[in-house]
C-alpha cells in the first residue's frame, strides 16, 4: 500500500465521492477510481460501496481508516523529525480553555515567544471535551484542559489550579434558599465545558435539578447575563478584579471538593516530542507555583 493511495482512499471516504475527492486532490476522476480499485484488489476486499448519490465505505474500508490517519499522522512526524536540528523553530499548535488563556497564559506566552522567536505559535480555544479530541486527533500538539485527564492515550501535567465561585447577580439570593428549580436557569458554554458539569453536580447535591439551560459563545457574554440577574454560572474566582469588576457579581464559595480544579497540560503518549513543544512545557514548568511544582 502506497501513501499516496491511502490518501486518495481517505479523500474518498470523507467526501462520500469519487468526483469530490478529485476536486479535492486537483486530479481527475478517473485517476481517483483507478487507486481505489487498485487498493482493493491489492487488500482482496472492497472498500467502498457504490449507490446513486456516491459511495460509503464498507466495514472493511471503515476498519481502515483509522490506520490510514495514522499512517499519514507518522508520516508528516517522521519529515518534522528530520528536519528538528534541536532548535526551537516552526509551528506549534496549543489549545486551551478560554478561562486558563485569560487568566494564565498571556504574560507566559509574551515571555514564551520572546525566547523562541523562531516558533510560529497558534492557539486555539474550546471546551475540555473539545481540545481532548483535538489532541487525540493530533490537531493539537498540546493542550491545556480541566483535570483530571485519564486517558491511556495521553499524558497529563498539572500546570495550574483555581478556585471555582458560583456567580449570580449581586441581590441574588443565596444558593441553599434560591429559586425554584424551574425558575433557575444556568448560564454556561456548550456542552462538553467542564466548569459547566461541575456546575449541574454543584446544584444536584443542593436539591436543584430540571436546570434551564442558556448557552452562549463567550466569557464575557457569560458575565454579562448574570450580573444582569439571568442565571448563575460557576468559574475561577481569579477572573474577578484582574478581568472583570468583582462587584457586579455576588460571590458563592464552595466546599473545597467542589471548588478546587486543576488545570492540566495534556499530549498524546505516542507523539513526538518537538523541539518546539519541549521549550513550551519548559516554559510553562518555570512558571508553576512551587506547591504545584513540588507535588
Amino acid at each position: 500500500m502506497q501513501p499516496a493511495d491511502l490518501a486518495v482512499f481517505a479523500a474518498v471516504a470523507r467526501l462520500g465521492s469519487m468526483r469530490a475527492a478529485a476536486e479535492a486532490l486537483n486530479t481527475v476522476q478517473s485517476n481517483v477510481t483507478a487507486r481505489i480499485r487498485a487498493l482493493e484488489a491489492e487488500i482482496g476486499t472492497p472498500l467502498f460501496a457504490r449507490h446513486s448519490r456516491g459511495v460509503v465505505p464498507t466495514a472493511a474500508g471503515r476498519r481502515l481508516l483509522p490506520y490510514v490517519d495514522r499512517i499519514a499522522g507518522l508520516i508528516d512526524e517522521a519529515a518534522a523529525a528530520a528536519r528538528d536540528d534541536g532548535t526551537p523553530h516552526g509551528p506549534l499548535v496549543v489549545g486551551a480553555l478560554e478561562t486558563t488563556l485569560a487568566l494564565r497564559l498571556s504574560p507566559r506566552l509574551a515571555g514564551f515567544t520572546r525566547d523562541c522567536p523562531d516558533v510560529d505559535l497558534m492557539l486555539r480555544t474550546g471546551t475540555t471535551a473539545e481540545l481532548i479530541e483535538r489532541v487525540l486527533r493530533r490537531d493539537l500538539e498540546a493542550a491545556f484542559v480541566c483535570g483530571p485527564v485519564d486517558h491511556s492515550d495521553l499524558v497529563s501535567e498539572t500546570m495550574f489550579r483555581e478556585e471555582l465561585v458560583v456567580m449570580t447577580a449581586p441581590d441574588a439570593p443565596p444558593l441553599d434558599a434560591g429559586p425554584s428549580p424551574g425558575d433557575l436557569r444556568v448560564v454556561v458554554l456548550r456542552l462538553g465545558c467542564s466548569y459547566r458539569q461541575r456546575l449541574e453536580e454543584v446544584l444536584a447535591r443542593r436539591g436543584i435539578v430540571g436546570l434551564r439551560v442558556q448557552e452562549f459563545g463567550t466569557l464575557e457574554a457569560i458575565f454579562g447575563c448574570v450580573a444582569a440577574g439571568l442565571g448563575v454560572t460557576l468559574l475561577p474566582r481569579a477572573l474577578l478584579g484582574p478581568v472583570w469588576p468583582a462587584e457586579r457579581v455576588r460571590v458563592h464559595a464552595l466546599p473545597p471538593a467542589d471548588a478546587r480544579v486543576d488545570t492540566v497540560l495534556i499530549r498524546r503518549r505516542d507523539g513526538r516530542l518537538s523541539s518546539a513543544l519541549a521549550a513550551f512545557v519548559a516554559a510553562m514548568r518555570e512558571s508553576r507555583p512551587a506547591a504545584i511544582a513540588a507535588e
